[in-house]
């Protein structure tokens, strides 16, 4: 009895341990407060590349560092800074669209950060308008 009793304590007192990390370990984190996460281009000319610029404030206790940035595909291609963003400062991703096939669009820039274990999703979107007038 003494047994059961003497591994239940300390059970309990290991799982505090652990949630006692846990909790310091997340109150000095990073966070994202975006000004926007999706761009809507509207009508584009084919043929010339656009930029879009998703600004956002580090929101949290410790500084935020944006590992890798990756574009859905060749024609977008995100741009991004690689020094750790402090606490309270701000900063941009820019993800550049090049313009080449007529039709509409939605590409996405997906980052890998230290906020989280989730990536973060940006969208750009928009319809590219061909440079051409018909023939009457």
């Amino acid at each position: 009895m003494k047994k059961i009793a003497l591994a239940i304590a300390f059970l309990f007192a290991v799982s505090a341990a652990v949630f006692a990390q846990t909790k310091s370990a997340s109150a000095k984190a990073p966070a994202f407060k975006w000004e926007k996460t999706t761009h809507d281009f509207a009508a584009i000319p084919q043929g010339k590349p656009v930029t879009a610029e998703f600004k956002f404030t580090n929101s949290g206790s410790a500084p935020l560092i944006i590992s890798a940035a990756q574009g859905s595909c060749g024609c977008t291609v995100p741009e991004y800074s690689k020094e750790p963003i402090a606490p309270g400062k701000t900063g941009v991703v820019k993800a550049t669209f090049n313009a080449a096939a007529v039709g509409p669009f939605t590409k996405t820039v997906t980052l890998t950060t230290n906020v989280g274990t989730a990536p973060v999703t940006l969208t750009i979107k928009g319809e590219v308008k061909s440079n051409t007038t018909p023939a009457n």
